[in-house]
């Protein structure tokens, strides 16, 4: 076994790799009683410790659909009082897919495997996101088309998507990428405010009948179908992640 640390560590179950790299800059993670430091390798027998936990290879892998209520956080931080993982009280430990802001509610996955987190989290995949948004004025299609051909924020232009109006002041939008908080501020530069936010779907899996701050684990089909849509998509890389 010859593998980058931060692999190692999201192959154990315990965080994603990205977040691995946080735990290693924080100088959190250790190999052998040393300090850890980003780009060092795992060689067979060595002793990897997080926070002075010794890190163990997971068992089998867990999938799970969460429908996340407002107020919780996708953090995996037992210090914020809202975090997801003492919400959902798992007996083992998992971590989010990407995020929903905390005022936001709806669809969202969580893993033990580090590997498929980062295959869609990759920036490249195209995987679709759709949501269902309410603002605090109605809308016009003015508003729905420039929506739908591109808003810029955060220095760039949103990629086109597709926009349908559902309400004088709701509409369904489809999303192929995860900028940090993009729907709230494609609406913010368009002059309207975010009063709901709902994800109702991540792919080919949909919220169904599914409660506010219940889960489920995903079925065999849907994981079969998953990894058909992941087989091309890099395990790293992922530099932008599933946000709304």
């Amino acid at each position: 076994m010859d593998i980058s640390l931060n692999k190692y560590i999201s192959d154990t179950g315990f965080c994603s790799r990205r977040e691995a790299d946080k735990y290693i800059e924080e100088c959190r993670v250790t190999i052998n009683g040393k300090d850890a430091h980003k780009g060092n390798r795992v060689q067979e027998g060595d002793v990897v410790k997080v926070d002075g936990e010794l890190l163990k290879k997971k068992k089998s892998p867990v999938y799970i659909a969460f429908n996340k209520p407002k107020g919780v956080t996708c953090t995996t931080d037992r210090n914020d009082k809202t975090n997801i993982i003492d919400f959902i009280n798992y007996k083992t430990r998992i971590f989010p897919i990407g995020r929903l802001d905390k005022l936001s509610e709806g669809l969202i996955f969580l893993t033990n495997d580090g590997d498929i987190v980062n295959k869609i989290l990759r920036a490249g995949n195209g995987h679709e996101k759709e949501y269902i948004v309410t603002v605090d004025q109605p809308i016009s299609i003015d508003f729905i088309n420039q929506m739908r051909n591109g808003v810029k924020i955060l220095g760039t232009v949103t990629q086109k998507c597709f926009v349908k109006q559902e309400g004088s002041n709701k509409f369904k939008i489809i999303l192929t990428q995860g900028l940090n908080r993009q729907i709230r501020r494609m609406c913010e530069v368009l002059g309207f405010r975010v009063t709901s936010l709902k994800r109702i779907r991540i792919m080919h899996i949909g919220l169904s009948n599914l409660a506010p701050g219940h889960w489920r684990y995903l079925n065999a089909t849907e994981m079969n179908a998953m990894n058909e849509l992941l087989q091309f998509s890099s395990k790293t890389n992922d530099t932008e992640g599933m946000g709304e």
